[in-house]
């Protein structure tokens, strides 16, 4: 079983501390605040009341011993500060993983010099999420494979119906890859129904979904209808 610290339960914190829970993984809940610790007692494996500034309090309650930790605290006022001193503590005690929640870029370096391994982002990231959405409403799904590049799920449009890979030439009008193609209905499987293996010849049809590779920019440019 996975072992994490979640330090810092105000949204994020408690709401990752509570996925991580529900996941099956081990999870100390550490807060300064009581009445969230007592709040989220029952959806972890421990919920404990420190100061994460206080390396010794941190290494008693065995944050020595977890695979990865999270500092999600905020940084209005001495929160920072805190935040900081916990990402210096985390490393002193050799936590593998430390990840570390911040508000903007300039923050965030600031974790990555002082040891955080990885910084979090989720107001940048959801306001990111947010803006393709409404610029390319019909991207139904993306996984970002690296930054600008993303692998997405397509909903063929009626622009395509009856066209063959051939003829669509997306790699040349769009400068994206075709990977794969579900086809929705019919009387087939649902394996027959996964073409993994896109061929010039292969027709596609309104409606099939498409699993398509490219930089962000490029797959915007994929028609909606």
């Amino acid at each position: 079983m996975k072992r994490f610290a979640v330090i810092g339960l105000g949204r994020f914190g408690k709401k990752l501390a509570a996925a991580l829970a529900m996941s099956g993984a081990e999870v100390i809940a550490i807060d300064r605040e009581r009445d969230v610790i007592e709040d989220i007692r029952d959806q972890v494996s421990h919920a404990v009341r420190l100061d994460s500034t206080d390396l010794n309090a941190l290494r008693a309650q065995g944050v020595d011993k977890v695979e990865a930790a999270i500092v999600g605290m905020g940084e209005r006022g001495r929160g920072f500060e805190s935040a900081i001193l916990t990402v210096v503590n985390l490393k002193q005690l050799g936590v593998p993983e430390i990840y570390a929640r911040a508000a903007d870029l300039t923050a965030g370096e600031v974790f990555s010099a002082v040891g955080a391994t990885e910084v979090i982002y989720p107001e940048l990231e959801t306001a990111q999420r947010w803006a393709y959405k409404l610029i390319a409403p019909h991207i139904e799904e993306k996984i970002d494979f690296a930054p600008g590049y993303s692998l997405a799920r397509v909903k063929a449009p009626g622009s395509f119906h009856g066209k063959t890979v051939r003829d669509l030439q997306l790699r040349q009008k769009y400068n994206v890859n075709l990977v794969a193609i579900k086809r929705e209905g019919g009387p087939h499987t649902e394996e027959e129904n996964i073409i993994n293996v896109p061929m010039p010849d292969t027709v596609i049809y309104a409606g099939d979904i498409l699993m398509v590779a490219g930089t962000d920019k490029d797959l915007a440019r994929l028609p909606q209808e």
